[in-house]
């Protein structure tokens, strides 16, 4: 018998031979975390009650399925595909082959657009957020600003023949970049992301920092971007400290007191990189899937909420356990 026409019993569970993949562990870590029932009452307000129509998905299956497109950066008719093709994607959003086909990539896209309708990724990290603190990660006295760059397709071979307007060109080092800004406030202590704000690239760092705070800061730290911002620090967080990294200029070079200085800062601050390597590296959006600003917050709030249940998974796995 040649290779492919040998018989594949895999989906009746005969393999002789199987391993627990890093997909399969990670699923089933983040479903065991997550709380279900709190974000589906998020949605749920604006969810279709099947008045009219066929009668809808399920809302947590609906949800799960959403949460896999942000790990996984997956389009939507990508997500369609990888239910079909993936056993742990399939178990990890209560997909049953043998009893229903699995969401197409219109259900997928028409559940997409009602949490961007309603702006419910913000509610969605925020009730995460909430959930953190009830299982006693809270939001201390320190706060990490930064921002990054999400790139936007830069051609105009599109129907309207023109460059996303809502997007912006930027120039940072010696190269020009276009698209958006993420701007974070991040807690010390815990790493929470507790504050979002999006922007066009052009925007400066520094325009925006009053929006990162919570305004119970006692410190607040942030790199040479936010250089001369404490007064606009102090208005916002009257007991906070700035601890901004000193900036170099053309004539006058750091000298080693004070790179000691920002080296000291910046062990602090790297905390904040580390939450952008989760969103842009590990879950792949350091570049914009639609157009507009709106669209792509939704996203971003989505996975910041993600961002911190994943920093958070030990914890959360031992309070779990009892």
């Amino acid at each position: 018998m040649a290779l492919n026409d040998q018989i594949s019993f895999a989906p009746n569970g005969f393999e002789r031979f199987t391993k627990t993949t890093k997909r399969a562990k990670f699923l089933d870590e983040m479903d065991r975390i997550m709380p279900w029932q709190d974000l589906c009452d998020v949605i749920a307000p604006f969810y279709s009650k099947g008045e009219s129509g066929r009668r809808p998905i399920e809302l947590e299956r609906m949800l799960r399925i959403h949460f896999l497109q942000q790990w996984f950066n997956l389009s939507d008719p990508a997500m369609e595909e990888a239910l079909y093709e993936s056993v742990s994607m399939r178990a990890f959003a209560g997909v049953d082959l043998g009893n229903a086909p699995a969401p197409d990539e219109t259900t997928i896209c028409r559940f997409r657009h009602l949490l961007e309708k309603h702006h419910l990724g913000k509610k969605l990290f925020e009730a995460v957020n909430e959930y953190l603190r009830e299982n006693g990660v809270k939001v201390a006295g320190g706060t990490i600003v930064d921002a990054t760059i999400i790139s936007a397709p830069s051609s105009t071979k599109n129907k309207a023949k023109a460059r996303d307007p809502e997007m912006h060109q930027t120039k940072k080092g010696n190269q020009w970049h276009f698209g958006m800004k993420a701007h974070i406030g991040v807690d010390s202590r815990s790493r929470l992301i507790h504050t979002l704000v999006t922007t066009a690239a052009n925007v400066h760092d520094s325009k925006v920092l009053p929006e990162l705070l919570h305004g119970k800061e006692t410190r607040v730290w942030g790199d040479s971007a936010y250089v001369g911002q404490r007064e606009a620090i102090r208005a916002k967080a009257p007991k906070a400290r700035a601890f901004i990294n000193t900036r170099a200029y053309r004539n006058r070079p750091l000298t080693e007191s004070e790179k000691e200085t920002n080296r000291r800062k910046s062990s602090v601050r790297s905390h904040v990189e580390h939450r952008f390597g989760i969103i842009k590296g590990l879950w792949g959006f350091h570049k914009v899937r639609y157009r507009g600003l709106a669209k792509n917050t939704n996203r971003l709030n989505v996975l910041c909420a993600l961002a911190n249940m994943f920093t958070q998974k030990t914890r959360l796995l031992r309070l779990a356990a009892g």
